[in-house]
């Protein structure tokens, strides 16, 4: 809440204890508010189809893909091995999650399918993590929030509030509208 919505609700509070119709002892308290928190937010089908139609590196675009088609936490995914996929079995082994330290198997589809097999030709096949950085380290979360928030840009939706975070709720959204 603004400082402004603060100071429209002290001053309609103000109106109400000079028409009588509360006590001028409310204000004495401490009133605190509080806000409905906020659902988590997924992105707009149309919003999806712009950001990925302007990325253009193939590791960016595996990445991307692979965290909306899947799910994934941007950690688990930066953190994933070559011996983590299985593509003839289409799937990723998450041998311990991010939150609840349990395995588990997440699916691929076919455009992240299709987008990691380009990506793991291209890649230097001595790197021990699929989205590596400098070194033999993966990317860091700041580097991979970064490049998000770069392709936001170039879509023009960086004014609509997504984060990375937004993408797995994308892919929640797209299981129920499926019903699942």
């Amino acid at each position: 809440m603004c400082i402004r919505d603060r100071a429209c609700i002290i001053a309609f509070l103000h109106y109400l204890m000079e028409q009588e119709v509360i006590s001028g002892s409310v204000l004495k308290r401490g009133i605190k508010l509080k806000l409905p928190e906020v659902l988590p937010r997924a992105i707009n089908p149309v919003d999806v189809r712009k950001l990925l139609s302007v990325i253009d590196n193939i590791r960016d675009r595996a990445l991307i893909l692979l965290l909306l088609r899947t799910g994934m936490r941007i950690g688990e995914a930066l953190g994933l091995r070559v011996n983590d996929l299985d593509i003839k079995g289409r799937k990723v082994h998450l041998f311990e999650g991010e939150v609840n330290s349990m395995g588990r198997v997440v699916y691929l589809s076919d455009d992240a399918l299709f987008a990691l097999r380009l990506w793991l030709r291209r890649r230097d096949d001595s790197k021990e993590f699929i989205f590596y950085g400098r070194g033999d380290r993966p990317i860091c979360y700041s580097t991979g929030r970064g490049l998000f928030m770069n392709y936001l840009k170039r879509a023009g939706l960086e004014q609509k509030g997504y984060t990375v975070h937004c993408l797995r709720h994308t892919f929640a959204s797209e299981l129920l509208n499926a019903g699942m």
